[in-house]
């Protein structure tokens, strides 16, 4: 679902005449230099605004297993790793959606009350993993099934677009619209009309990743009574796309 927002201007400056319009605009009338003559110009910023639902979301999760030996430790967490994986395959996801993201074999480190500082103790094996899901409705089954399966981090989850490209060039065309209806308002109030574009750039895209914090360790049933379609919400992204446009102005003196 998209939804639009109309964006609002400021001001222009042209032949010494200053208008308060709005906000967000910075308009200059100038000459443009071309082949020996004189071009009159304005130069306007325009907005694209859309308002999109997420349509996919990657979620990242983690093993860490811990035990005094390091070959243990390390066949503890690749277990519980399998068995998430497991869980993956069975819900259908793409083999090439799954990535291990980090694994660590190292000196499990904790605190000695008793001489107030960090001693070793065993190792700590931690394996990291993300996965892309592309059907948002599923979500709370494979937060619940990866811990489950053995996962007892969940590290975040991000959400993001199919058709992201699509969405963009869809947004810089509202700009252009935008910075053609700000120019024209501009110039006609003044009495003259707008002529060619002499000049366009892009100011960007930008696209907004939400990302929904569940960094902590976490026992089965916490995240296993967490997982409720609710509780996953991603709401709307706000795409805004920013592009400069130097129009030519024609009419007056």
């Amino acid at each position: 679902m998209i939804r639009t927002c109309k964006a609002t201007f400021t001001h222009v400056i042209f032949a010494g005449i200053t208008l308060s319009l709005a906000i967000n605009l910075s308009v200059t009338a100038q000459d443009v230099r071309s082949g020996g003559a004189d071009i009159r110009s304005v130069t306007v910023s325009g907005k694209g605004r859309l308002y999109v639902v997420p349509d996919l979301a990657t979620v990242r999760f983690g093993i860490v297993t811990v035990d005094e030996n390091a070959e243990v430790a390390r066949t503890l967490n690749a277990e519980a790793a399998s068995e998430s994986m497991n869980v993956l395959r069975a819900m259908g996801i793409d083999e090439r959606k799954i990535r291990l993201e980090a694994l660590t074999l190292e000196p499990n480190r904790v605190m000695d009350e008793a001489v107030r500082r960090f001693v070793e103790k065993g190792f700590r094996a931690v394996r990291e993993v993300s996965v892309i899901l592309e059907d948002l409705d599923r979500l709370p089954e494979l937060i619940a099934g990866v811990v489950q399966g053995g996962a007892n981090r969940i590290q975040g989850i991000s959400y993001g677009l199919k058709n992201r490209r699509d969405i963009e060039l869809q947004a810089l065309k509202l700009a252009m619209k935008d910075a053609q209806k700000r120019a024209d308002v501009m110039v006609t109030t003044l009495g003259v009309h707008l002529g060619d574009v002499l000049r366009i750039s892009e100011q960007g895209v930008v696209v907004p990743r939400p990302v929904l914090r569940m960094e902590k360790s976490a026992g089965m049933n916490e995240l296993s009574a967490a997982a409720m379609p609710d509780a996953f919400a991603s709401g709307e992204m706000e795409i805004i796309a920013n592009v400069t446009v130097v129009f030519a102005i024609k009419g007056g003196q």
